[in-house]
């Protein structure tokens, strides 16, 4: 069973929901995303995705395409995040997803980044810009190695997609709460709830929600219709203000990932 699994198995007996922070590696540098690791699980995260910078996302907003660009320029490479994983391993059993382009994939070589990421202590992956469609040589290796390969469904996804990733997926399903890109919104979307029944029918797995996610009060409202929450931006953004005062910016991000975790666990 798989650190990812079990983590839902115990939130599930627990009656709770599960909370997944976004932060990309290397921003501002590979020490302070050790750092930052840290502060995040103390303060209750149940999943930590580490974003791996490339120069053309396809998904990502402003704020994490800053923290990309800012990552790249300190020279965070995926060994690098593969490597970093593999020392917050020595202190953390805390499941951990990578999220990457598929290009830095294809230049480490996809069956020797599974081996290594499997080696570090890596558990999942979440490529965007790898559709099911195209994604079966890698998905099939990873599969072999343990390491969970999770897909993405949207409010455009028609039924023949939500079954298909509801049978692929592993670990969880990512439902991307809205059209376009990742980013700090004020409300969620409608038309989320009905959406997320139609996944929930097609599949046993957790569904998170995931895009848009920026306080509290939105996390609550999906949780309350999902299994938990993803938050990405508004916690990069917060690094990113905060990047010339580490004592603050951890405090700020300490702070912010644990007014989410009561929300969900009370």
């Amino acid at each position: 069973m798989s650190r990812i699994e079990e983590r839902f198995n115990t939130l599930r007996s627990n009656n709770q929901k599960a909370l997944v922070a976004f932060i990309t590696a290397g921003d501002p540098d590979l020490e302070s995303t050790r750092q930052l690791f840290s502060v995040i699980e103390k303060n209750g995260a149940d999943i930590v995705e580490l974003g791996v910078p490339f120069s053309d996302p396809l998904a990502d907003g402003p704020v994490i395409q800053k923290s990309s660009q800012r990552s790249l320029k300190n020279g965070t490479t995926l060994k690098k995040i593969v490597n970093l994983v593999s020392e917050i391993r020595k202190d953390s059993e805390l499941p951990i997803v990578l999220m990457s382009s598929f290009n830095p994939i294809h230049v480490y070589g996809f069956r020797q980044f599974v081996d290594d990421a499997v080696s570090a202590g890596v558990d999942g992956i979440i490529v965007p810009d790898l559709p099911p469609e195209e994604s079966k040589e890698l998905e099939d290796y990873a599969n072999s190695k343990g390491l969970d390969m999770i897909f993405l469904l949207a409010p455009t996804s028609t039924p023949d997609r939500v079954e298909m990733v509801a049978q692929r997926s592993r670990g969880f399903i990512y439902y991307v709460s809205l059209t376009g890109t990742t980013g700090v919104r004020s409300q969620l979307p409608p038309g989320i709830e009905t959406k997320l029944l139609e996944i929930r029918k097609a599949s046993e797995r957790p569904v998170l929600v995931g895009f848009g996610i920026s306080g509290p009060e939105q996390a609550r409202q999906a949780s309350g219709i999902s299994d938990g929450v993803i938050i990405g931006s508004a916690i990069v953004k917060l690094i990113e203000e905060h990047s010339g005062n580490p004592e603050i910016r951890d405090q700020k991000v300490a702070e912010f990932i644990s007014s989410i975790h009561q929300t969900l666990k009370s």
